[in-house]
């Protein structure tokens, strides 16, 4: 048996797989998520102690017998959150969230250092680590001063399982302080946010041991002593080896809070301009490539938190086949955006709309914006080279036949649509926890799912769609232009 564990954003996710990789078992955990002012997102560390706490007692009530065959275990989680421990490893304030966009001014400043793009291969947004660090440095200074260890969130859950202070490759790629291309912590951009070598945790790649479980909790749990911890994936790196997208041209779509078009490539080769994530995947020697926006299904839980009705019930109501492009139309950007603007200061809008405009055109258009700023992605994956054949497409959004037709013929890519299991982070994680504790055949054990349906492009609304998109592109600036 093996043990996955994805810190979430919303939760924790525990999966258990068999030797065979099939799956055993989950569990989930709430977490709770702090808003103290417009644009921030925090979370206090030791709820993620306290979920998985929660989370594996429940796996063990269910499934004592099989948590004690657990022989590797693999961690997953939300990338980019700056966790700052003191000198006993104590947290020394919440830990500062992907979605949180304070430290955009300070993204600015270490973007416009040549170095930072140079060795990162990655534009510097808000969202990432390293800014964040600078923000605490300018308006913290008692908790920079006092600072010894930065880690992610995975990392610091980490740190409790195995006492090991340890990263992986795909999640470091996040943090703006590691050289991409070479694999390893950049002394020169941790010096310039104020920090050296000693402060970082180790690195390894995904597929290698990172340490053992620590005695007392294989006890607690009943988990057999010196079960192996894998160095694990940052959440998207892991989904792709949960859904087994691993080999180059291989990619995925996910429709989650955010979204994010997912590509894998065989060698390092970033585009900055197109503000495209290019970062480190699991397996060694792999990378991939991402287009990310911040507010996919999140847009559509809005709409559904305003109307008081379920997202499901939302989409439901549009019936089965796609309707031409709405008049209305949606800029998804609730919480600022990522690719292809960079942008942390943008906010979603409607436009177009008139007294005809009922429930059923604002979800419509809310789909639409959502696919349009996909469209975004892809087209800026494609200025580097990558243009994926096809999609598979997970989350939570993916129950929505009507979104996946939507999307395959605005992207004009075919969308598959896996057989019905969980191809998630935790199960990825639990994948990588595997290979760690037993030298199995990464690409042999991250093989893809069956699929049990490809989605084609709608010929006959592609021209339509296309339009469309295009005019939904001139919307950005004429919001930007408005408020800025």
């Amino acid at each position: 048996m093996h043990l996955g564990i994805d810190i979430g954003t919303s939760g924790v996710k525990t999966v258990l797989i068999d030797d065979g990789g099939g799956l055993a078992a989950t569990s989930t955990a709430s977490l709770p998520v702090s808003r103290p002012r417009p644009g921030w997102s925090e979370q206090d560390p030791g709820h993620w102690i306290h979920a998985v706490e929660n989370a594996l007692d429940e796996l063990r009530e269910k499934e004592a017998g099989a948590l004690s065959a657990v022989a590797g275990i693999g961690l997953s989680g939300q990338m980019h959150g700056a966790t700052l421990l003191d000198a006993h490893d104590k947290p020394l304030r919440p830990a500062i969230l992907w979605n949180d966009t304070r430290a955009a001014e300070e993204a600015a400043e270490l973007d416009g250092r040549a170095c930072f793009r140079d060795l990162t291969g990655n534009v510097v947004f808000p969202g990432f680590t390293a800014p964040k660090f600078a923000w605490v440095k300018r308006h913290e200074p008692r908790v920079f001063e006092e600072t010894r260890r930065v880690l992610l969130p995975k990392d610091y859950v980490r740190l409790w399982l195995s006492g090991e202070a340890v990263s992986d490759m795909s999640d470091a790629s996040g943090t703006s302080w590691l050289e991409v291309g070479a694999r390893r912590w950049s002394a020169e951009l941790l010096a310039a946010t104020g920090l050296t070598l000693e402060h970082m945790p180790a690195l390894v790649e995904g597929t290698e041991p990172s340490g053992a479980l620590r005695p007392e909790l294989a006890r607690r749990w009943g988990i057999q002593p010196g079960a192996i911890i894998a160095g694990g994936a940052g959440d998207n790196a892991a989904s792709a080896c949960g859904i087994g997208a691993v080999a180059p041209g291989s990619a995925f779509l996910s429709l989650g809070t955010s979204g994010v078009l997912f590509a894998v490539i065989g060698s390092f080769r970033p585009n900055v301009t197109s503000a495209v994530h290019t970062f480190c995947h699991a397996l060694p020697k792999t990378w991939h490539q991402m287009g990310v926006m911040l507010s996919a299904t999140g847009s559509l839980e809005w709409l559904a938190g305003v109307t008081g009705r379920s997202a499901a019930a939302l989409t439901d109501a549009l019936g089965p086949d796609l309707r031409p492009p709405s008049r209305v139309q949606f800029l998804p950007y609730l919480s600022g955006e990522r690719t292809p603007h960079n942008d942390a200061a943008i906010r979603g809008a409607f436009a177009g709309i008139d007294l005809d405009a009922d429930q059923k055109a604002l979800t419509q258009s809310v789909l639409e914006g959502v696919a349009f700023a996909l469209r975004d992605n892809l087209e800026a994956l494609a200025a580097t080279g990558t243009r994926p054949p096809r999609v598979i497409a997970v989350g939570g959004g993916s129950r929505s036949r009507y979104w996946l037709r939507l999307i395959a013929t605005v992207l004009g890519l075919p969308v598959d649509v896996p057989a019905k299991g969980d191809f998630g982070a935790a199960f990825g994680a639990a994948r990588l926890g595997m290979i760690a504790a037993t030298g199995a055949d990464p690409v042999a054990v991250c093989a893809p799912p069956d699929i049990v349906e490809t989605i084609e492009p709608d010929t006959g609304l592609r021209a339509v769609f296309a339009d469309a998109y295009e005019n939904w592109r001139r919307l950005y600036p004429a919001l930007k232009g408005a408020t800025a």
